[in-house]
């Protein structure tokens, strides 16, 4: 049994470096690949493109990935996963009494502090989304209805509670909030401003507004444009 013992944990330190190779391999495609289809869209990175901005033969990119459809999508998740991880983590830290203004602040924060890190990622995710075929785009989507509906289950626990007006729509505030965030990856220079500062600005915005006294919103139709 010693030996046999002995044999098997040999092979295995023959094998970890290997495997712990491959790893960083895959690792540095997806890195590679997120930068190129941020930079260059969909169409334009083929798998040639990558492997060349990796130093490796296109041919060697099977070995990890079987597709670039499957480089693509996993580019995609991790660009959302990441976002959602980090929010989730910072908001079940809160005390469970935390009120609208802090416990927003707080998921502002986390999804800009992501976003902003894995930045080829999250811009990548954004940018080409409607650029993948149909079938990577499905199989995407549940990770962002699943992220979408995290936000609306918070807000909603909030709005329980009286912190949020009965009728607003908590879905379309989801989407509101998740529009402003994204954009940041576009003019966002940390040279300017930091993240909380920035955090705090939106999430004044949304609990206060720009009036200094709230007034009623009139709901009416928008005039058609004439034609001219």
């Amino acid at each position: 049994m010693g030996t046999a013992k002995t044999a098997k944990s040999a092979a295995g330190s023959a094998t970890s470096p290997a495997k712990s190779a491959a790893a960083i391999s895959r690792q540095a495609i997806l890195d590679t690949a997120a930068r190129l289809f941020r930079q260059e869209g969909y169409a334009a990175t083929s798998l040639r493109s990558i492997a060349q901005a990796c130093d490796m033969k296109a041919g060697s990119l099977y070995y990890h990935f079987a597709s670039k459809d499957q480089i693509v999508s996993e580019v995609l998740d991790i660009g959302v996963q990441r976002v959602f991880d980090a929010v989730r983590r910072a908001v079940e830290g809160l005390p469970s009494d935390a009120n609208l203004a802090v416990t927003l602040q707080c998921a502002i924060a986390a999804h800009l502090g992501a976003l902003l890190h894995a930045h080829d990622f999250t811009s990548a995710n954004i940018r080409i989304f409607g650029q993948v075929p149909l079938e990577v785009r499905e199989t995407h989507k549940s990770l962002r209805k699943r992220y979408e509906q995290y936000w609306r289950k918070m807000l909603l626990a909030l709005q329980h509670r009286g912190e949020i007006r009965d009728g607003v729509d908590l879905q379309r505030t989801v989407f509101y909030l998740f529009g402003a965030m994204n954009w940041t990856t576009e003019w966002y220079d940390q040279k300017k401003s930091g993240l909380a500062a920035m955090a705090g600005e939106l999430t004044d915005l949304v609990t206060n507004g720009l009036r200094a006294k709230p007034v009623a919103v009139a709901k009416r139709p928008i005039a058609k444009q004439g034609k001219s």
